[in-house]
């Protein structure tokens, strides 16, 4: 797996062999946090009566006098519901739901059986997504910046193809994840010449992540490089006089 610049070979996953068969690791499911923002969508048989719970999203809403009408776009409008500082959203006639540390399966689930129990929806299907999925991009990448990830899901390399892949000058043997988890930051740090980095725990990447890209060799500031170029003039002009002198010389 390779991505080629204008001077250099970027090489990525060296060890991996053609025909072999390597282990596929699923992600673990990201868990809700503060201030994360969640798009909470019921659907079921009768439309109808999911149209209180869909906040500006799903086929059938209710406006603000309580009436419910037709999305003619079909589009969910991805507002969203914030969770608090103390890792609660506020959810439509269900009230405060306690959703930090959950799943958005394990989410889905509760406000599921809320429902059911409730006798409020007999059929409901819930989707939870996660809509503030932000991954820093720094170091020798192509386009430093934040990606947005829309699918609640990407892999470190996925994340490095969208910022531009790696630069020339990168060190592919030690890219570093930045991760929060409980109120702490750790380093994760990922080898992408080999395929041990499809176990690595920083290869599916959470929301926040801060991946990092090494140089492999130090830039030289302003003064060093106008420094270097002067010697370079100054050698080759030595150079070319001896070169002169030694033409002379023979003649």
């Amino acid at each position: 797996m390779t991505s080629c610049s204008s001077s250099k070979k970027i090489v990525y996953l060296e060890d991996m062999q053609p025909d072999s068969l390597y282990a596929y690791s699923r992600p673990d499911e990201m868990k809700i946090r503060q201030a994360d923002r969640l798009s909470i969508v019921i659907n079921s048989k009768n439309p109808e009566l999911t149209a209180p719970f869909n906040l500006g999203t799903g086929a059938y809403q209710m406006n603000t006098e309580g009436e419910i009408i037709t999305n003619s776009n079909s589009v969910a409008r991805e507002r969203g519901y914030t969770v608090n500082s103390t890792g609660d959203i506020d959810f439509p006639i269900l009230g405060t739901l306690h959703v930090e540390g959950l799943t958005r399966h394990e989410l889905a689930e509760q406000i599921k059986e809320h429902l059911i129990t409730e006798e409020l929806i007999n059929d409901p299907l819930v989707t939870v997504n996660l809509l503030n999925l932000k991954i820093s991009m720094m170091g020798e990448v192509g386009r430093v910046g934040v990606l947005s990830v829309p699918d609640s899901r990407i892999t470190l390399l996925e994340a490095i193809s969208q910022a531009g892949g790696l630069k020339d000058n990168a060190r592919l043997d030690n890219v570093a994840v930045i991760r929060e988890e409980a109120g702490v930051r750790k380093m994760l740090l990922n080898d992408l010449r080999s395929v041990s980095v499809f176990d690595s725990p920083g290869f599916w990447l959470q929301q926040n992540d801060i991946v990092y890209v090494q140089e492999r060799f130090a830039k030289r500031t302003v003064k060093e490089e106008r420094g270097w170029r002067l010697y370079s003039t100054g050698l080759g002009l030595v150079s070319l006089a001896v070169s002169v002198l030694i033409l002379f010389n023979q003649y």
